[in-house]
């Protein structure tokens, strides 16, 4: 029996300990997260052990501060959500293997989360009266891009997703840290090069991408890639970084790059407290130097907008959800927000804090199965490349 509808969301599947408690899959109480950023900064990426450890240290104290933010008691939940994966193996453990004492503690249902479907209700639990089924879903970050084409059968029934594409190598934030990393600047990329591309020509440098064509598979045939699962009937729309990461790479050797980029870095190792919103931020790079980010900013950006659209108009989408850590960067959202009210289409995306990683959209996610009863089995275990949907 529904009494409060209360959740309790657990995410730990990368570099942020994160919980959270949200009411009937649309009102988050509380949303608390403990950034790992700084220290993986340290080594130009997430580093796996690192990571475990700090989901051991934070996860109690971040589920409690939750708790109490929410204004609420243990007793109160009626459910516990964790992030079953995809993600790093040992950082999913911590957050499983809490969620499953504390479940088993309170007699309360466990429900396990895809951390791609969480990405998506990050943007439903906010925009819930703006987007239409059957919607294309977007899911673009650090280690994901991919489309899903997503569909509800009622206002409280769960979402069935087909993924219609995805990247066949890098993922689009991927590309941004890398690049960042290339250039001299900071972790993670993304923000650095959305901050700096405004002061850059977006046409100095002409990056192309080698064209991807849609691809039709026969139900269950395979693609090329044998490592690659399955894919449904139907085309898909797949994406590639890893061409304009060597192109960047490529520009910087041919144009002796280099003596800069090491002033950058020494810049940066001397003023820890210099950050991508830093007024003095755009005095690290000379113009050929804001014109090359400017230049892969624009490409990346127009490459996700083609693919997006492209699909969203053969699969017949009523509207897109765009999420994901790259749905924080100020050009893809204003360039697809563009396209989308050129061909009248509803196009949403999460608030900022909802962009990266972060328990609320875990417990958004888990209500519709919290309602069809889709608890978890004991034996619940991460499962680093969990899949979403068909695909």
């Amino acid at each position: 029996m529904i009494e409060t509808g209360l959740i309790l969301g657990i995410e730990s599947s990368c570099d942020e300990t994160a919980a959270a408690v949200v009411r009937s899959g649309s009102e988050a109480l509380s949303n608390v997260v403990a950034s790992q950023m700084s220290l993986h900064a340290n080594y130009g990426g997430v580093v796996p052990e690192l990571a475990s450890r700090e989901h051991l240290r934070n996860i109690v104290p971040v589920v409690r501060e939750a708790i109490a933010r929410a204004g609420i008691t243990f007793a109160d939940l009626d459910a516990v959500a964790v992030t079953e994966g995809p993600g790093l193996a040992g950082a999913l453990l911590v957050g499983i293997t809490y969620a499953k004492a504390l479940s088993f503690g309170l007699d309360k249902p466990l429900i396990s989360v895809n951390h791609l479907e969480g990405h998506i209700h990050a943007v439903l639990m906010e925009t819930r009266q703006r987007t239409e089924s059957p919607l294309l879903a977007l899911v673009v970050s650090g280690g994901h891009t991919h489309l899903y084409l997503a569909r509800q059968q009622g206002s409280e029934a769960a979402w069935t997703y087909r993924n219609v594409g995805r990247t066949v190598d890098d993922a689009a934030g991927e590309a941004y840290d890398k690049v960042a990393k290339l250039l001299g600047l900071g972790y993670p990329g993304g923000p650095w090069i959305d901050a700096l591309a405004p002061y850059g020509n977006p046409r100095a440098v002409p990056f192309t991408f080698g064209q991807i064509k849609p691809r039709i598979y026969r139900d269950g045939a395979a693609p090329a890639n044998k490592k690659a699962p399955t894919r449904t009937e139907g085309p898909h729309f797949d994406f590639s970084f890893s061409g304009i990461k060597t192109a960047v790479l490529r520009y910087v050797e041919t144009h002796d790059m280099q003596e800069s980029i090491e002033g950058r870095r020494y810049d940066l190792a001397i003023n820890p407290n210099l950050t991508p919103k830093s007024e003095a931020v755009k005095d690290l790079c000379d113009q050929q130097t804001l014109d090359l980010i400017a230049s892969f900013q624009y490409a990346v950006v127009g490459n996700l907008q083609r693919q997006t659209f492209a699909a969203a108009e053969s699969l017949g989408a009523r509207s897109i959800v765009v999420s994901g850590g790259v749905a924080a960067n100020s050009e893809l959202r204003r360039r697809l927000q563009s396209e989308a009210d050129r061909r009248g289409l509803p196009i949403a995306f999460p608030s900022l804090a909802l962009s990266t990683d972060n328990a609320a959209m875990i417990a958004a996610a888990a209500w519709p199965k919290f309602l069809a009863h889709n608890f978890a089995p004991d034996d619940l275990g991460a499962t680093p490349q969990l899949r979403l949907g068909q695909q």
